[in-house]
This record gives C-alpha cells, sequence and structure tokens, in this order.
C-alpha cells in the first residue's frame, strides 16, 4: 500500500527550543485554513501529544522508532494519517539526541529519515546574530540526508529575522521561513516535563493567541510546499481480526492520564469497547466492565484526592479480587498500592492490593527505554517473552515486583520489576503493545472471560 500524505517535521538542536510552542501553533493554524491534521511525537513522551489535541482536536500518536521499528512504524505513520490533509510531527530532544551518548538511534532525525519527512529546524536565537549560519551549517550537514529544509528562528525581533534571513538562505541553502518574537504567554514546565493542558484553564487562549502570531509571522505557505514535496511511503496494513466486543474500563483524569494512542487503538481492534472513568470523582467502575487499565499520570499531586475516594478504591479492590483483569503502569502501579507518599510529603492509603508503600526520591528512577523479559509464565506473558516499555519517575515502591527482567538497550543494566499474580499485571514501566500484540491479546481474551 501507498502514502503519499504531506508532511513536516518540527524540530530543534535542544529540549526546550520552542518545538512544542511551534507544532501546536501550526497545527492550529492549519485547521483554522480548514486542513485536517495529524499530529504527531517522537519518542515516548505523553505530555506534548495532549497540547496537539488541544490544538488540532485529535489525538496524536507517538513515533518511536525504539518500540516500532522502521517498518512498524511507517504502517503506523501510514495507517494513522489516512484521513488527514498534511501530518505535523515534533521532534525530541536535540535533532540527533536518541537512546543514547553513542548513536542517532530512535533521534529526530532517524525518525524523520524513516518516514520521508522534510525538516523545519526550530532554533532558539535569542541574544546570537550571524551565529546562528554556523549553527545551522553544522546541523543540515552533519548528515547527508539529514532532510532539513527549513529554519524558524524563536525568541527574535521581526527586524533582527528580516536581517538575517537573506543572509541564512545564501551561506546556508536552507530556506528561512519566519520567526517567533518573545511571547509573554508560553507553555510552561515543570520537572516531568510540560505542565498538562487541562491544569492550565488558559491553554486555549494561549493557542490561539501563538495561532495568530505565528500567522503573521511565518510563511505558511512555504511549510506546506515543503510539506508537499515528499515521496510515497509503501507499507503493509496491520491486520488484527476484530473479536466480539468487551467493555474496558481506564482510568483517565488528572491524575491518570498517560496513554500511547496506538495501545488504545490495538486493544479497540482486537474488541475492546474503552470506557473512561475518573478515580478522582467517580464512586466506582463503570458499570460492566470486565477488565480495568490504570495508566500513569501524576497521582502523587492528588493523593489526598485519591485517598479521600475510599467508595472508588473498595470497588476496585473488590473487583480485583473477584479476578478482574487488570494493567497498571507506573501512577496506576502506586495507586494500587497500600499507601503513597504524597507531592505534600504525607503518606496517603491507596488501594491495598499490592503490599507496598510508593516513596519519593530525589531523582529520576530507572530513566528510559526498557526491554522486559518474563521470568515466569502469567495469564499475559508466558516465561521468556519479552516487551519493550519506558521508565520515566521520581517516585519509587518498597516492592517493585520481581515476574520480570527490565534491562536497558545497551545491555548496560537491569533489574527485576512487574508484578504478575492471578488476573494483575502492574510495574513501573509503560509498555508499548505493539512492541508484543500477543500481550494485548491475552489481555483482552481475559476481559472476555471475565465477562462470561
Amino acid at each position: 500500500m501507498i502514502n503519499n500524505i504531506p508532511r513536516i517535521m518540527i524540530a530543534s538542536v535542544m529540549s526546550g527550543g520552542g518545538k512544542t510552542t511551534v507544532t501546536a501553533a501550526l497545527l492550529r493554524a492549519l485547521n483554522n485554513r480548514g486542513l485536517r491534521t495529524a499530529a504527531y511525537k517522537c519518542g515516548p513522551d505523553y505530555i506534548d501529544p495532549m497540547y496537539h489535541r488541544a490544538a488540532s482536536g485529535r489525538d496524536s500518536i507517538n513515533l518511536d522508532m525504539y518500540f516500532y521499528g522502521r517498518d512498524k512504524l511507517r504502517e503506523l505513520f501510514a495507517e494513522s494519517s489516512q484521513s488527514a490533509d498534511i501530518a505535523v510531527a515534533e521532534g525530541v530532544m536535540g535533532f540527533y539526541d536518541g537512546m543514547s551518548m553513542e548513536s542517532e538511534k530512535a533521534s529526530t532525525y532517524e525518525t524523520a529519515s524513516a518516514l520521508g519527512m522534510p525538516v523545519i529546524l526550530v532554533l532558539n536565537a535569542r541574544g546570537m546574530a550571524h551565529t546562528v549560519i554556523p549553527i545551522i551549517n553544522a546541523v543540515s550537514k552533519y548528515r547527508e540526508d539529514s532532510g532539513i529544509k527549513a529554519v524558524i528562528l524563536n525568541d527574535v525581533t521581526e527586524m533582527t529575522y528580516k536581517m538575517l534571513k537573506p543572509v541564512i538562505e545564501r551561506e546556508t541553502g536552507v530556506a528561512a521561513v519566519g520567526y517567533i518574537p518573545r511571547l509573554t504567554e508560553n507553555i510552561k514546565s515543570r520537572h516531568l516535563g510540560l505542565v498538562l493542558p487541562f491544569e492550565n484553564a488558559e491553554t486555549e487562549n494561549i493557542i490561539a493567541h501563538i495561532s495568530e502570531t505565528i500567522e503573521k509571522t511565518v510563511d505558511i505557505d512555504s511549510v506546506l510546499g515543503i510539506a508537499a514535496d515528499t515521496k510515497p511511503i509503501g507499507y503493509s496494513h496491520r491486520n488484527t481480526e476484530k473479536k466480539d466486543g468487551v467493555k474496558i474500563a481506564v482510568a483517565y483524569d488528572n491524575a491518570f492520564c498517560f496513554y500511547y494512542r496506538d495501545n488504545m487503538d490495538i486493544l479497540e481492534r482486537l474488541g475492546a469497547e474503552i470506557v473512561f472513568f475518573s478515580p478522582l470523582k467517580d464512586s466506582s467502575l463503570p458499570e460492566g466492565a470486565c477488565g480495568l487499565l490504570l495508566g500513569g499520570g501524576y497521582p502523587e499531586l492528588h493523593a489526598a484526592e485519591l485517598s479521600a475516594n475510599a467508595d472508588m478504591l473498595r470497588d476496585i479492590k473488590n473487583k480485583l479480587r473477584s479476578g478482574m483483569p487488570t494493567l497498571a503502569e507506573c501512577g496506576g502501579f502506586m495507586y494500587l498500592h497500600e499507601s503513597m507518599e504524597g507531592a505534600d510529603g504525607n503518606d496517603h492509603r491507596m488501594a491495598g492490593v499490592i503490599a507496598a508503600r510508593a516513596f519519593r526520591t530525589d531523582r529520576l528512577v530507572r530513566f528510559g527505554y526498557a526491554e522486559l523479559t518474563a521470568n515466569s509464565g502469567s495469564p499475559y506473558m508466558q516465561a521468556g517473552e519479552k516487551i519493550k516499555g519506558h521508565e520515566f519517575h521520581y517516585w519509587d515502591s518498597t516492592d517493585n515486583g520481581n515476574s520480570c527482567t527490565a534491562a536497558k538497550p545497551s545491555g548496560k543494566s537491569s533489574w527485576s520489576c512487574m508484578y504478575a499474580k492471578d488476573n494483575i499485571f502492574a510495574g513501573f514501566p509503560h509498555l508499548c503493545y505493539a512492541s508484543n500484540t500477543a500481550f494485548a491479546e491475552r489481555f483482552v481474551d481475559k476481559c472476555r472471560e471475565y465477562k462470561e
């Protein structure tokens, strides 16, 4: 099969360079022109895609070379962009930054190359003048197939941009297609990444303002022209036979909101009917639910409120004791503990399914990609079977489980993880179902058995 959708990658030379701001603003500006956009984020990040959704009204898809590999990534991109007029992807970290210091594996560069995406480099040029020239030259020419076609200067004045534009184009061969002025309103950050969109009542106003700004300061027509200058992508359609439906409850609120859209799509193709609920506000799981997903998020910020919702805690504990199939990741794993230290420094009672305490540390714990190998058989994984995942958390547990062994892609470190007992599979790693679809199939099948 062939996909030839116009597409563009928004990249930078560093984290915090303005990628999310430009991507969200561009998505909204394109929507305002009547174009249907498909949004994407390189890497395993959860929060940037929330801003993409706030800007475009559509779920954003993670493009991760470690999780998918080249062929599966092309399938995912081609299928998810079929109904769109243009695809806009946001890069991760610096353009060539990947899984390790030694290589570009899983970098923005590798992802853009795999998908034939022209690249627009967002360069924070505050305090710079002619120095932007060697920076652009170095980044665009470091690899012959970098795909960098244009640059947007961030945090500069109109006068500075107008003076630099002809010099950039003459000295680098890269088109200068606009600038972002210094903004009084911007997407703010905190220790685990960007502040969640629904935590900021002004999110809509900020996105609207920035999109209106780039309509005046960025040549959107030139961006569209660059995006259209692409080659077709050949791919194979992912075949997943859809079975009879089964209702799966998915926790989604300010405390639990980290889910890969592709994971949800895989479950739905397997027959899952996704029903969202709030552990913060609801008193019980949705009626008729036959399975439970507790994703990551920031439960530590809402620990007191979660603990106060005794009805929900009791219902979940009773349902799990009755055999309801359950997958819990990171924050969801902590929610199943006997207690969790909140951001307020106090311990709060949780569901009491796992006899352990979740507590705060002063650093990121086991951060990064990992491949999990099952140490023994469980309803969802056979002994020796593998699935890929990612960890990003400051909290830890007095009992991380020992049902799996997680190993860094480099092979330099490994650790025990996952609590796999009866119907429960829980731990800190966020899992990519596409790296082992049998895992997802078994989970949905177990939900179907529980229903019957």
